[in-house]
């Protein structure tokens, strides 16, 4: 599974970065469990660089 960076402007949030990387704040998960070290924080200041990992596969409903 490959990996992008993502780097903060001034005022983002963990679930704004979800929507801006994934089109999805239900994902801010992903970004959580790659970027521990900034578990901790609400507001980012800029120029912080964070590892965006892939977003999992969708799967569909029509499985048996």
């Amino acid at each position: 599974m490959a990996s992008s960076i993502y780097v903060t402007i001034q005022g983002d949030v963990w679930d704004m970065i979800a929507y801006k990387v994934y089109g999805d704040t239900d994902l801010t998960y992903l970004l959580l469990d790659a970027n521990s070290e900034h578990v901790k924080t609400a507001v980012f200041d800029a120029g912080i660089v964070l590892i965006v990992p892939e977003a999992p596969e969708e799967t569909t409903g029509d499985l048996p």
